[in-house]
């Protein structure tokens, strides 16, 4: 398959070799990264070893070259927004759990979405999907502000409180369909969907201003990873990222959307 395993696909495992996390003894001839259950330095360094591997071997090596984006994959710490079992993988190349059928996307796939929003700095952003909040605390780095909303009750209420404790003060996150967005806050410079609707969410184009980018992925069983432009008050431009990919599907009202006149 020519797309890499996004958020709710399985672990595809011969993509890019996983970074393998080996728990030395002192033993071993091979190289390898001890877990970081030493002191806070020690296990501060170890963690950023594992992503600088990961931005190396998963992200760069693969064509995604704004700096922004690799400094943001680079200073997020990944292993907090996984379950605690699940850390010693939080830096493989593969989704993981996150629990109530969830899963916190591929590192590649979490690049390529935020290098697709062509963000600055300045901008306002909408995330639909916040998941386990590691997708936002990558793009707080990236834009001014940044409002989540998540229709799990039990994951918003865990990544906001998660998102706090690390200081990320730039992002909202508030329990509900991101179907309808947020209209109170818009128009935003750039949105996010990280689950598929099976056709583009008409609210969120409306809430976009001119100029501003939709990366989403849309489709049913396989979807295309687009980024929509919106280039006049009543006009759009549709570019395809990435042709193949399989993400878990948008729940909610996109699955009944309203019909449109």
């Amino acid at each position: 398959m020519s797309a890499p395993p996004p958020r709710g696909a399985r672990p595809w495992r011969f993509l890019v070799p996983a970074v393998l996390l080996a728990f030395c003894s002192g033993t071993g001839g091979g190289r390898c990264v001890q877990k970081p259950d030493g002191g806070a330095r020690q296990g501060e360094d170890a963690w950023a070893a594992l992503r600088e591997k990961m931005v190396a071997e998963q992200i760069e090596a693969r064509g995604v070259r704004d700096p922004r984006v690799l400094a943001a994959m680079r200073a997020v710490p990944r292993h907090l927004f996984v379950p605690e079992g699940k850390r010693a993988e939080a830096y493989e190349d593969y989704p993981l759990p996150i629990g109530e059928g969830q899963t916190i996307s591929q590192p590649y796939i979490v690049a390529v979405m935020s290098e697709a929003m062509l963000l600055s700095g300045k901008e306002r952003v909408l995330e639909v999907g916040t998941g386990s909040g590691y997708q936002a605390a990558v793009l707080s780095l990236l834009a001014r502000e940044v409002y989540s909303i998540e229709i799990v009750g039990p994951l918003a209420a865990r990544s906001k409180a998660l998102l706090a404790s690390l200081g990320y003060a730039n992002i909202t996150v508030t329990e509900g369909d991101g179907y309808e967005g947020v209209p109170g806050k818009a128009p935003f410079d750039a949105i996010m969907i990280t689950a598929a609707p099976p056709a583009v969410p008409a609210p969120l184009k409306e809430q976009l201003a001119v100029g501003g980018r939709l990366v989403l992925p849309v489709g049913k069983k396989l979807q295309s990873l687009e980024r929509i432009t919106r280039t006049g008050a009543d006009a759009w431009r549709d570019e395809t990222i990435l042709p193949s990919v399989i993400f878990v599907p948008m729940t909610g009202q996109a699955q009944h959307p309203p019909e449109q006149p």
